[in-house]
C-alpha cells in the first residue's frame, strides 16, 4: 500500500451528445479531485464524505481503506457527470491506494476501473469520458478516443433545477421505431466522421436524436428554452447534457461569449474545454 501523499482529478462529462444514447462521453474542464485523509488533515476547500456519497461508495467498492476527502467544482444533478466522476475518483484512488502511484500500472488497469466504475454507474458513457478523456465511444466493455479535427469552446448553460438521471430514464420507452433507431445509427456515424474530419457544418444534424432528448426536453420547458436559444446562434450544435437539465453547446472559442450572452438568464453559462486528460493522479501537492 502507497505511502506518498497523493489525490485524484477527474473530470466531469457530458454525455449522449445528442443520439449517442449511453455510449457517447465527453470529458469537460470541470474537476473533481478526491484524496486519502492523512493525519487528520484534509485540503482546504474539501470536505470529509460519509458512506452515501458515491465516490465513497465506488472507493470501498475497490478495496479502499480508511478516510477520503472530496473537492469539486461539477454541479450535482445537472447533467454534467458528477456521480460518474466521483465512482471514476473512487475507484482510482483506491488503486493508487493498493498499487502506488506508476502510471504504468494505472494505465493497465484502466479496463477494470472502466468496468468497476461501469457497473456502478448502470452505463458507461460519463464514467468512461472522465476516466480516459476526450470524446469517448464505449460499448460492451470496451472504450475508444474519437479522434477530434478541431478544439471547440463547450458552453455548458446549468439552471438551479436538478434532474434525477434514474427517474428520468424511466420516462423512455423500452422500444422503439426501426426508423428511429436507424436515424440515431445514421446520426451518430455522422458525428463521428464530423468530429475526425473537422466539417463542423453536419454537426446540427448529427446531434440530432429521437431516442430520449424531446422526452426529456418536455419535461424541461427551461432546458428546450436554452436549447433553441442556443440553435438560434451561430452555434455549431447543442444538446442535452445527460439526462439534463443543462444544455451544452459547441462553438468556435471566438464566438463563445457572444453565444453565451444570448442564452436565457435563468441559468449560470461555464465557458468550458474539452479535458484530453481524463483521471489523473497528481503526486505530492
Amino acid at each position: 500500500m502507497t505511502t506518498q501523499s497523493f489525490f485524484v482529478r477527474v473530470p466531469g462529462s457530458s454525455a449522449n451528445l445528442g443520439p449517442g444514447f449511453d455510449a457517447l462521453g465527453m470529458a469537460l474542464s470541470v474537476h473533481l479531485e478526491m484524496g486519502p485523509v492523512i493525519s487528520g488533515v484534509i485540503p482546504a476547500g474539501a470536505k470529509m464524505i460519509d458512506e452515501y456519497h458515491p465516490g465513497h461508495i465506488a472507493f470501498r467498492g475497490y478495496g479502499g481503506v480508511g478516510d477520503i476527502w472530496v473537492r469539486s467544482k461539477i454541479p450535482m444533478g445537472r447533467g454534467l457527470g458528477f456521480s460518474g466522476a466521483a465512482r471514476v475518483a473512487g475507484v482510482v484512488t483506491a488503486h493508487v491506494q493498493k498499487q502506488g502511484v506508476s502510471g504504468e500500472a494505472f494505465i493497465a488497469a484502466r479496463k477494470n476501473l472502466l468496468h468497476a466504475s461501469t457497473q456502478l454507474e448502470g452505463h458507461p458513457d460519463n464514467v468512461a469520458a472522465s476516466l480516459v478523456g476526450g470524446v469517448t465511444a464505449s460499448a460492451s466493455g470496451e472504450v475508444v478516443r474519437v479522434p477530434l479535427a478541431f478544439d471547440p469552446a463547450i458552453l455548458a448553460w446549468v439552471p438551479e433545477t436538478q434532474t434525477s438521471t434514474e427517474k428520468s430514464r424511466t420516462a423512455i420507452p423500452a422500444t422503439l421505431s426501426l426508423s428511429d433507431a436507424v436515424l440515431n445509427i445514421g446520426h451518430t456515424a455522422l458525428l463521428m466522421g464530423a468530429f475526425a474530419s473537422g466539417d463542423v457544418s453536419v454537426l446540427r444534424i448529427a446531434t440530432q436524436d429521437r431516442i430520449h432528448q424531446d422526452i426529456r426536453l418536455a419535461n424541461a420547458p427551461g432546458s428546450k428554452a436554452a436549447l433553441d436559444a442556443a440553435l438560434s446562434t451561430n452555434a455549431w450544435c447543442a444538446w442535452l447534457s445527460g439526462s439534463g437539465p443543462t444544455v451544452a453547446v459547441m462553438c468556435a472559442k471566438s464566438d463563445a461569449k457572444q453565444i453565451a450572452a444570448q442564452l436565457p438568464q435563468s441559468g449560470d453559462v461555464l465557458e468550458l474545454s474539452i479535458d484530453q486528460h481524463g483521471a489523473v493522479i497528481v503526486v505530492g501537492e
